[in-house]
């Protein structure tokens, strides 16, 4: 495990997609959770529409839904960005094949 991990690629990719995140929040007013993901374990909670139209990722090609989980005014904001090197590289394209030109990759 630990020569694994020592000779594993190394990215910050992550770490900076984290801290981006982070400083967003800090300024930014908080956004209601989108509807169809909101979990509805009341009547009441699905007669308000909690959980309406959420797709599960696992009836899908690839186990992926293109489903916004986002806010609706943040729709689209892309936080993570794959590092320049081979691995990530193989990620942002397997990111591409996923969502298409929603985020650049």
């Amino acid at each position: 495990m630990r020569i694994y991990l020592a000779i594993a690629a190394k990215s910050n990719a992550v770490y900076n997609a984290y801290n981006e995140v982070r400083a967003f929040i800090a300024q930014d007013e908080s956004r209601p959770v989108p509807m169809h993901i909101r979990n509805a374990p009341t009547k009441l909670m699905k007669n308000m529409d909690y959980g309406k139209g959420y797709q599960y990722s696992h009836s899908y090609d690839n186990n992926f839904s293109p489903q916004e989980y986002l806010p609706e005014k943040l729709a689209g904001t892309k936080f993570y960005d794959p590092g320049k090197n081979a691995r990530e590289e193989e990620l942002r394209k397997h990111l591409r094949m996923l969502w298409k030109e929603k985020y650049g990759y």
